[in-house]
């Protein structure tokens, strides 16, 4: 469905971000990959995408504080693969801490990588998704982008404002064939939740499954976890036809989270 388009997915060489861009090579999608890691590592990584599927795999490692760097990833794919057509904005990370005790250096980067960076992709990407007549931009939010949790302050400002600014991009697209939404999941099985259940488990004292357990049974009715390759299924389906008319939406994929 999608051979001759490109796409950029930010923070993509793990996790979330690396089963969409798996999804998006899927169907025919040239690749740029975006994040740290090993060298090595990441040129396996590129190796293995590009032969599995049969397309052009790229890695921009540009640091997603920086608005310069980002514009750069932009044009760097641009120039090598010819234009980008989907970007997907999903780098982020988190710091858990009650308001009075979270560090301002934390507050500033989740605000930046989680949200700022969003807004410097899509300004550098949208004139050439306009200019063509189509693209699709697709930010991975997160259940904490329509509700709450305590001691988690800048990550649900963030994916609030990420919500928020879908909904402009959207109504700014809307006569066009770009669109723009979000995807909100829950409880992913990322190295950033992993972590969060490592820390529960060390806090209280309790085997690491038992934390798994109780971290699904406080927020994720279904009590599993969402998959890498569900949220791809989304974002695949929101580059087709059938979604050209979904403008503006924040998508949940939470096991019921957000409906309690």
């Amino acid at each position: 469905m999608l051979k001759g388009k490109v796409a950029v997915v930010t923070g993509s060489t793990s996790g979330i971000g690396l089963g969409i861009a798996a999804g998006l090579a899927g169907q025919g999608a040239d690749i740029v990959l975006n994040g740290f890691g090993d060298p090595a590592a990441i040129a396996s990584l590129r190796q293995s995408l590009a032969e599995r599927h049969g397309v052009r795999v790229l890695h921009h490692g540009a640091d997603m504080t920086r608005p310069e760097q980002i514009a750069d990833l932009i044009a760097q794919a641009t120039r090598e693969l010819g234009r980008v057509d989907v970007l997907v904005n999903n780098a982020g990370i988190q710091h858990v801490a009650k308001v009075q005790d979270f560090p301002a250096e934390k507050w500033e980067a989740i605000i930046a990588i989680n949200l700022s960076a969003a807004f410097y992709a899509t300004k550098a990407v949208l004139p050439q998704m306009l200019e063509r007549g189509w693209g699709r931009i697709v930010n991975i939010a997160s259940a904490h982008g329509l509700v709450a949790s305590a001691e988690k302050s800048a990550y649900v400002a963030a994916k609030h404002g990420l919500v928020g600014f879908t909904k402009v991009v959207a109504l700014e697209t809307a006569t066009t064939g770009v669109t723009c939404n979000a995807i909100c999941p829950g409880w992913v099985l990322t190295p950033l939740v992993q972590q969060q259940i490592d820390d529960r488990a060390a806090r209280e004292g309790i085997p690491v499954e038992q934390a798994k357990r109780e971290l699904l049974a406080e927020k994720q009715p279904s009590l599993a976890f969402v998959t890498p390759e569900q949220i791809a299924g989304m974002v695949v389906f929101l580059c087709s036809p059938a979604a050209d008319q979904i403008r503006g939406q924040a998508l949940a994929i939470d096991g019921g989270w957000t409906a309690q």
